[in-house]
């Protein structure tokens, strides 16, 4: 399944840098904007830092180093501390996908900035934490315990459908596997981080084609 080349450990290690950027961001993310809405456990916790050894799941860590789909350590959020519960875990939920998102633009403004310098290295770098940082998002954006989109979910589901994912949410992560390793998962988010890249690289290339005429 996997190729152990020197080339394969080598990008092995240029691609750290935009996974480790990807998950600090994007937990860290979330503790500021629990934080802003007034709960303050993951302050409480230490998660209000861009230290990804306080964000990193191992497991998650590990998956995503070999099969470019992982997670990270869950920021604690109690939503009883929210003055209004609904609008803060949607701004929860969704700060980290739209932090990565932002990221992503940027690494690839970096990334065409870079270009001309013609630098393997530095491109292949900034290459992966805007690739990264599309695939953290999207990722989590899923509908599925314990993703962030599970949580956006069950705020619009009817009482019904609610008790349905609450019987069943433990089984989140096996789904996630069984689609990831059927190729279910790559079907679903593929297109959408192509989507996106396409999206960013079609804002910023007429914008550097000025810079660089």
């Amino acid at each position: 399944m996997f190729n152990f080349t020197p080339d394969y450990f080598y990008n092995l290690i240029l691609s750290l840098p935009g996974i480790l950027i990807a998950i600090s961001f994007h937990e860290m993310a979330h503790g500021y904007a629990a934080d802003s809405m007034g709960d303050p456990t993951p302050k409480n916790a230490g998660r209000l830092t861009l230290n990804p050894l306080k964000h990193i799941d191992p497991l998650g860590f590990i998956s995503m180093l070999l099969f470019r789909f992982g997670w990270a350590k869950p920021v604690p959020v109690n939503p009883g501390n929210f003055k209004d519960r609904k609008k803060g875990m949607i701004v929860v939920s969704l700060s980290g996908v739209l932090t990565n998102l932002l990221l992503a633009f940027f690494g690839m403004a970096a990334y065409l900035a870079v270009v001309p310098l013609n630098n393997e290295v530095l491109m292949l770098v900034l290459q992966y934490i805007y690739i990264y940082n599309i695939m953290f998002a999207v990722f989590n954006i899923i509908p599925i315990p314990p993703l962030d989109g599970s949580q956006i979910l069950v705020l619009f589901l009817p009482p019904k459908a609610l008790m349905t994912y609450y019987k069943y949410q433990r089984y989140g992560m096996i789904a996630i596997f069984v689609l990831a390793f059927t190729g279910l998962l790559g079907m679903i988010i593929n297109p959408v981080i192509n989507g996106i890249s396409s999206l960013f690289f079609a804002i910023l290339l007429p914008i550097f084609n000025l810079i660089w005429s």
